[in-house]
Parts: C-alpha cells; structure tokens; sequence
C-alpha cells in the first residue's frame, strides 16, 4: 500500500517536526494516528520512512525508522524551455512534465508568444505554478520538486542553453528523428538535456535560426504538428522512455 508522502525542507536527525498545513492533512484530511507510517522527502533524492510518534494541537511528531534513496528520480536530468502559452495550458505541462520526470521548466516569451505577463502577473502566476509543482512531484512519487523559474526572454534562453550538454529544439517546420538526438547524447554519456518547445504560433524563422546557431539539434517529433501543451508531453516520455526510465 503507498504510504502518504510529504516534502520538508532541511530534514535532519532521528526525529522530524511537521506543522501548518502538512500537519493538518495528517490529522484532519487523512486521519492518521500514533504508530502509523507516512514517507517524508528532504526534496534531495531521499527518502525517510517514518512512524509517527506523537500528536499535538498544531504538529505531528515523527520518528525516523530508515533512510532510502528515492527510486523514481530518472538517470536524465531534463530541463524543459517551454514557449509560453495562452490561458491555463502552462498549468497542464507542469503537471505532466513533472509526472514523467522533468526537473526544471523555465517558461519563455517568444515572438509569437500570445501570453505577455507584466511582472506582477508573471510573479503571481510562477507562485501558482510551483504550488503545482509541489502537488504534482507529491502525487507521482518524486524525490525532489522541480521548479518552475520565472519567465524569461528568448535571447535570455539562449544564454541559458549553453549549461546543457545537450540541447534538442523541437520545429514544426521539420527536423531529424528524435532517435537520432537520443542516440547522440548517449552515445557521448550526456544526462543533462534541454528541450525546447514554441508556443501556439510556433519558431519566428529567425528564432529558429538562432537556436541552430547555438549548436541545439533540430529534431522532430513526427508527421503530425503536435499542439504547444502536447509537444512536451510526447518529447518528454519518449525521450524517458528510450534512456530506460519507464521501464
């Protein structure tokens, strides 16, 4: 049976403390009592199989009982340099992404980014986003949170990408088969990936073009044009897929 899994900053010692709302959802949502197990991740790949040991007004006290490393992170670090998107498919991508194994996601402001936020709404909204992420890293198991960093420029993009050892640029105008970019970074014992997905309208040419003068592998994913909120989904899992971490 999976055991309720909770994510605590700076977790150290035998004995772990848990108040606000985490504490409550033990208490009041699931009803747990004194000698039943719940997991609690430090957010750094571990995981602390606990007991808890006793319950007051506003906490939970646990006991730590061992000590694991988390077996759902993947061996590939990918980070996902998503186009932003109109509405609330960013929120959708998040999830997703994050459900497969993603460890970063950095939205972009492109050419034909719709979605344009000023700096209060973008602030507000990247709040939201990593209250998401947090649900969503609890939900699949994960044993870090990923994070969603504030949104950012193409041309700051493009400065960013040169951190990765490899960098795969998803163009609805055509490509080489994403096997071939898999191939490539495997071959060279690359596990630390960018993924770069445009919004609704897609790559301005010169976009495009500056992306492959950065050195970014021009893939494809298939015939079909996938719409902004499918494309990462489908690179993500199959590029997991491929390296072993769906098996």
């Amino acid at each position: 049976m999976k055991m309720p899994r909770f994510f605590i900053e700076n977790v150290s010692g035998d004995f772990i403390t848990i108040s606000g709302q985490d504490a409550d959802h033990i208490t009041k949502s699931l009803r747990m009592k004194e000698g039943e197990r719940l997991t609690v991740c430090g957010g750094q790949g571990l995981d602390f199989l606990c007991e808890i040991a006793e319950i007051s007004q506003d906490s939970v006290g646990l006991r730590v009982l061992e000590t694991v490393r988390t077996v759902s992170e993947p061996s590939v670090k990918i980070t996902l340099y998503q186009g932003l998107p109109k509405g609330d498919k960013m929120e959708l991508i998040i999830e997703k992404s994050i459900e497969l194994g993603v460890s970063s996601i950095v939205p972009v402001i492109m050419r034909r980014s719709v979605s344009r936020p000023d700096a209060k709404s973008a602030a507000k909204k990247n709040e939201r986003y990593q209250k998401i992420a947090l649900s969503a890293a609890k939900q699949c198991g994960r044993g870090i949170i990923p994070k969603v960093e504030p949104v950012i420029s193409f041309s700051q993009m493009l400065t960013h990408l040169s951190g990765h050892g490899s960098v795969i640029f998803f163009y609805e105008c055509g490509g080489q088969p994403l096997s071939s970019a898999i191939k490539n970074f495997t071959d060279e014992g690359v596990d630390n990936i960018a993924i770069v997905i445009g919004p609704e309208g897609g790559f301005d040419l010169d976009e495009a073009q500056a992306l492959q003068n950065s050195g970014a592998f021009t893939a494809t994913l298939g015939k079909r044009i996938l719409r902004t909120e499918t494309a990462p989904i489908a690179a993500i899992a199959a590029i997991m897929y491929a390296t072993g971490n769906l098996d």
